[in-house]
């Protein structure tokens, strides 16, 4: 059973994320907030696998709940996966949640069943991204000059970096085992790997950084 913490400050949209939450049988609520100080007091007090976090919120907002919450997390690992809800495709906001380590960027216009798929993406580790926004999220962070210092891939073998091509491109393991020819439980280890190599915690701070260092200008 996947426990989720739903943080949004209208109590319509916390009714109703709830039920299409509880409607499927794999998922339970296990607590809701109405502002960033609730979510960050109910995700240490409840331990929720996954929060689908809003991102304007009173008293302290998702971007800054989000940071906390994966900063001082008081409990053993695994830390909770974060999705951030928001209504518009383009915030300042999300980039900002990314960065701090959120596992998936949704609007709020998302049906309920891609919610649903999206909070059982980010338990396997995977991130998800509306498609409508991944692209231009993606040129938002790569607009940043480039570093001065050796590309951080270097310390990747060949077979890490095919993988991680494939990462950044939004494939789930499932995709990239079959690309790559490889077994489930193996392209996950290759993936953790990657992760402790390049210093990131989710697939899309590994993503950011591939097209960062220039990784998909070698695409056909």
């Amino acid at each position: 059973m996947i426990g989720v913490l739903i943080a949004d400050d209208q109590e319509m949209v916390r009714s109703g994320l709830r039920m299409v939450v509880d409607r499927h049988d794999d998922l339970r609520v296990v607590a809701l907030a109405a502002d960033g100080e609730q979510a960050v007091a109910a995700a240490f007090a409840h331990r929720p696998d996954v929060i689908v976090m809003d991102v304007r919120m009173p008293r302290a907002t998702g971007v800054e709940a989000t940071e906390r919450i994966l900063r001082d997390w008081p409990h053993p690992e695994p830390r909770p996966r974060v999705i951030v809800l928001t209504t518009f495709d383009l915030d300042e906001y999300v980039h900002s949640a990314l960065r701090a380590g959120a596992s998936g960027f949704l609007l709020k216009n998302t049906s309920p069943d891609y919610l649903a798929d999206a909070i059982r993406t980010v338990v396997r580790g995977e991130a998800m991204l509306a498609p409508s926004v991944t692209q231009r999220l993606i040129r938002t962070f790569v607009a940043a000059p480039p570093p001065t210092v050796d590309s951080p891939l270097d310390v990747l073998t060949q077979r890490e970096t095919d993988v991680l091509l494939l990462v950044a491109q939004g494939m789930s393991n499932a995709e990239i085992g079959a690309e790559l020819g490889l077994s489930a439980p193996t392209v996950k280890s290759r993936i953790n790997r990657i992760f402790t190599r390049l210093g990131v915690s989710n697939r899309v701070q590994a993503a950011l950084l591939a097209h960062n260092a220039g990784l998909l200008d070698q695409l056909p």
